[in-house]
């Protein structure tokens, strides 16, 4: 479709032409990233379609909601009202973020520079996110041990691990001929349960709990343990794969 094609479609027509496009939920995907954040991308995508705004448009919007709820984070006391802030920005950032994606498959497919604009945004907001709260412990919280900031700043070493490996793992595959091993199956409750601390959007809710320092830092600790958890688990698996890819290359 072209964008006069989706200027001249209805609301509604849009979204059920990506609604039907959709492709389907990955058995490694965290449950808020299908069943929200990817519902509400589609709303934008729609809008932003109709709007003729190109997905590397809705790019840097995504970016500019999500920078400024880091910001928010590393410069103004801590406060109820700025956690509302903080996770309504990052959570808007993130649709936006699905959006772009979506954008490009009604405009007939995305282009290896949107794809490059997408995971460098990615990857600066990944380091950016948990510097900042690493700046407001050390501003706000009135922590008595500097200890506390090895928190954010060892979330940030598993978050770029994590992020890195899986992208890294992907390339590895396209470049060797490999198929991915994230592909559509069935999903048990019980991964889908573990798979919630590792979820980006349930990371942004946790900022609702800026207002009160200690609570906020238990909840993010807790997260970041099972994050460094679940990266501990995969780093091995992942070992594995790579191995087995250069033997079926060598094999060829």
């Amino acid at each position: 479709m072209t964008t006069q094609d989706g200027a001249a479609q209805s609301y509604r027509a849009v979204v059920r032409t990506l609604a039907g496009a959709q492709k389907p939920a990955l058995p490694g995907s965290p449950p808020y990233s299908v069943y929200v954040n990817r519902r509400a991308g589609r709303l934008i995508a729609a809008w932003a379609y109709r709007a003729g705004l190109s997905p590397n448009a809705v790019t840097g919007i995504s970016a500019v909601l999500t920078f400024s709820g880091i910001l928010v984070i590393a410069l103004v006391p801590t406060a109820p009202w700025v956690g509302l802030v903080v996770w309504l920005l990052l959570a808007l950032g993130y649709a936006f973020d699905s959006a772009d994606g979506q954008v490009a498959r009604l405009a007939g497919g995305g282009s290896p520079a949107g794809e490059w604009l997408d995971h460098v945004v990615d990857s600066a907001k990944i380091s950016a996110l948990h510097l900042a709260v690493a700046v407001a412990m050390f501003r706000f919280f009135g922590f008595s041990s500097a200890a506390w900031l090895l928190i954010p700043v060892l979330y940030v070493v598993v978050a770029n691990v994590t992020f890195f490996g899986m992208i890294l793992n992907d390339l590895l595959r396209a470049a060797r001929g490999g198929s991915s091993d994230r592909t559509p199956g069935s999903r048990s409750a019980l991964k889908t349960l573990l798979l919630v601390p590792t979820d980006y959007g349930v990371l942004c809710l946790v900022f609702l709990l800026l207002g009160w320092p200690a609570l906020f830092t238990i909840v993010y600790g807790l997260f970041f343990v099972a994050n460094l958890g679940a990266l501990g688990i995969a780093l091995p698996r992942w070992f594995r794969q790579m191995r087995e890819l250069g033997r079926k290359s060598d094999v060829r």
